[in-house]
């Protein structure tokens, strides 16, 4: 045998489905506890640039006191919540209440597994694709996680026999119903581009040009929707500390309420790497750096390219908790189901077309342009409509608000007309309730009328302390 003949093949840099299941029992046990790590690190790096840039950005001292720079301020966090007393009202359901909070953060853990961060390297010798696993759906696993932790957030807020906790769980699952589909829409042009489901080779399919310019409106809605997946401001309606107190995990403590927040930041990787993986190349140098570089995408460097896009888009995230308020709760739900989801049906219909009509050999640019013309023409008219039904709603808001304000002021109808009025129609109730002034606390008490029981306070109207 040729010396050429004995010596070992040179792994592809690019891995496919094929190169997965083959590791030793030790190789996939450090790929595990590597990826744990990782995440464990960037949860507390997260933590820190998050409030050192939001400190920043809103002109106020970010964390300097524990370690150099404030850098072991998550470290301290973690050690103050497990020492802190873990209080269980008395009234929850015990089970399912110890239960959730490992519900919501090891769904989180496993959608990791499925990330590639770089290409076919060699670890002591043996050649091994730089991703814990690889599967023909890989992505569906993503959104199965998703889904999983959840019920972590459900179970919460109903376990814990609190309105707040279960209006938190409420919101939550309503919230991920509507964001998850559009999600799911926004990956299914990727796959028709790609050709599979498998994250490695969806890297693979965009060697030449990123899937974020070629379907910029899926990225557009990607993004929007992981910002929802994520409960984070701008949705984090699920917490709503102005609102619920503290959401689904009002009643929680301790360790039970750093899984939450555990939970929470590693959704923020998760998506982060999800949205590198799908639109931004994955572990693929920038085109500058690839078209000069002829070993930017071999080795242990695609590492470091993947990092930096995760953390372009971790520094996306805590710019706009730092910069934008609060939507309200029909808000976000009119955009996920009226807003995203038709836009991501109409865009996978022209995708299909375009790649369908491409595969039979038709110009491509009269096909793009009829398709841009055709989606002009849908926005404007949808644009018109909406300014028609929005006068209109103006309109009937006038009528409903002037009826409102020419009726009795008994009983606060005027008001409540008035208030639907200046909302919008959105529903509010009456701003001038007898109760807020004391009278329905008054009324229960047989008491002489005079200025003191106007203007004592109910509760001492109540006592007779007056």
């Amino acid at each position: 045998m040729s010396p050429l003949a004995a010596a070992p093949l040179a792994a592809p840099a690019d891995p496919t489905l094929a190169d997965f299941g083959k590791d030793p029992w030790w190789l996939i046990g450090g790929k595990v506890l590597v990826i744990f790590v990782f995440l464990v690190l960037t949860v507390l790096l997260s933590m820190w640039v998050e409030r050192r840039v939001i400190g920043r950005m809103q002109l106020r001292v970010g964390p300097n006191r524990a370690g150099p720079q404030g850098l072991l301020q998550g470290l301290a966090d973690g050690i103050k919540l497990a020492l802190k007393e873990d209080i269980v009202p008395r009234q929850v359901d015990k089970v399912v209440f110890v239960l959730a909070p490992i519900m919501a953060a090891v769904p989180a853990f496993i959608s990791f597994a499925i990330i590639p961060f770089g290409p076919t390297v060699s670890v002591f010798g043996h050649q091994t694709p730089l991703q814990g696993t690889d599967l023909p759906v890989a992505v569906l696993l993503v959104l199965a996680m998703a889904s999983m932790g959840v019920y972590g957030i459900v179970l919460a807020g109903w376990s814990s026999m609190s309105p707040y906790s279960l209006l938190g769980g409420l919101r939550s699952s309503a919230q991920v119903i509507s964001y998850e589909i559009a999600m799911a829409l926004s990956f299914v042009a990727v796959f028709l581009f790609a050709g599979s489901m498998s994250t490695s080779e969806i890297v693979a399919a965009q060697h030449d040009k990123w899937f974020a310019v070629l379907l910029l409106p899926s990225f557009i809605v990607y993004v929007i929707t992981m910002m929802g997946e994520s409960n984070r401001i701008p949705f984090d309606l699920p917490e709503g500390e102005g609102e619920l107190v503290g959401g689904f995990h009002t009643e929680y403590s301790s360790l039970k309420f750093a899984m939450f927040f555990l939970a929470e930041y590693i959704n923020l990787a998760t998506l982060s790497a999800l949205a590198t993986t799908l639109f931004l190349g994955g572990w693929r140098a920038p085109a500058p750096i690839s078209t000069f570089w002829a070993g930017a995408n071999s080795g242990w460097w695609p590492v470091l390219w993947f990092l930096v896009k995760v953390w372009l888009f971790i520094w996306f995230f805590v710019w706009l908790r730092a910069s934008l308020p609060r939507v309200r709760y029909d808000q976000l739900m009119k955009l996920g189901w009226k807003v995203l989801m038709p836009f991501s049906i109409a865009w996978i219909v022209l995708v299909a077309t375009i790649r369908g009509l491409r595969n039979e050999g038709y110009d491509m640019r009269q096909i793009v342009i009829a398709a841009a013309v055709a989606a002009a023409i849908v926005l404007v008219l949808t644009v018109l409509w909406e300014m028609i039904r929005g006068g209109d709603d103006d309109k009937e808001a006038a009528k409903r608000g002037a009826g409102g304000a020419g009726g009795p002021a008994a009983g606060g109808a005027s008001a409540a007309g008035a208030g639907g009025a200046a909302e919008g129609g959105f529903p509010v109730p009456p701003m001038d309730a007898p109760h807020y002034h004391g009278r329905g606390a008054a009324a229960r008490v047989q008491t002489p009328p005079g200025p003191s029981t106007i203007d004592t306070p109910p509760e001492e109207v109540t006592s007779g302390t007056h």
